[in-house]
């Protein structure tokens, strides 16, 4: 995916690039951030389900796997923050959380039968099932519709390049936002607020936060702290398509904040 995600600066169109544009963020902003993480995982909103589905879909073509795998992986992050087993700690390395767990076999993560335990509310709906069974897929088909409508270019800038930056845009928040940053809150584990972390995902760089106040829907809590995804959720709370914002009231910030911040880089965690 790498390798063929280079040739797209050789293949350069403007149809490209605004196919590239839109993707990353239809897969990166509203499948994985949006839906994945912030709904699926967190419950931290309320969606009409029709648009449950279809952003679920957004975040299969993502290609970070189904959704009960990547729910269920990333409640065992937060289970073990920064502790033995959790699936992909800094602790073990810069590169350890970044990439370097996807390929290493887990029995736990690697096996339906054990993860699905994990995201039980996902495992019983029959079209989660279906999609999270079926994943890879959807890429091929989006590849193939992309190819009749722009050819080749448009192929490796809408799936190649767009897959692998959305890759490794949500790897940061796995690794750069366990180590370099500010810390808000007292939190167990490393998390920071990394600003071009949340800048590359619509907010999900904002990770101390998010560590504290686990089902909040925002992210970004103080008003320099910008959360696109927020916005998007406030978005379609006004249009009526969401509802049953969690946010975290005055008493837990009260009880959560750190007496003092952490200078960048100073967590403690081996590069």
């Amino acid at each position: 995916m790498h390798l063929v995600a280079l040739s797209a600066f050789w293949m350069f169109s403007w149809k490209a690039f605004w196919t590239f544009f839109v993707l990353q963020w239809v897969t990166g902003g509203l499948g994985i951030t949006l839906c994945y993480h912030r709904l699926l995982t967190h419950r931290s909103f309320k969606l009409w389900k029709p648009l449950e589905y279809f952003l679920t879909l957004c975040g299969v073509i993502a290609y970070q796997n189904g959704p009960i795998k990547w729910v269920a992986t990333h409640r065992l992050h937060h289970a073990r923050s920064d502790q033995p087993n959790d699936p992909h700690s800094p602790t073990a390395g810069f590169w350890w959380a970044h990439m370097g767990w996807l390929f290493a076999f887990n029995e736990e993560l690697d096996n339906y039968d054990r993860y699905k335990v994990y995201a039980p509310d996902l495992a019983r709906d029959p079209f989660h099932r279906f999609v999270n069974a079926t994943h890879g897929w959807y890429q091929v088909i989006l590849g193939i519709f992309l190819y009749l409508w722009g050819g080749w270019p448009v192929v490796i800038w809408g799936v190649f390049l767009r897959t692998v930056f959305v890759w490794h845009c949500t790897w940061l928040v796995n690794s750069a936002s366990h180590i370099w940053g500010y810390r808000t809150w007292a939190t167990s584990d490393q998390s920071t607020n990394n600003w071009w972390v949340a800048f590359l995902t619509y907010g999900e760089g904002w990770h101390n936060n998010h560590h504290a106040f686990l089902r909040s829907a925002r992210h970004g809590l103080a008003w320099w702290e910008i959360d696109l995804t927020y916005m998007t959720i406030r978005l379609l709370t006004a249009l009526g398509l969401a509802s049953h914002l969690q946010l975290p009231s005055a008493q837990q910030k009260a009880r959560a904040r750190e007496p003092a911040s952490l200078p960048v880089g100073q967590t403690g965690v081996a590069a």
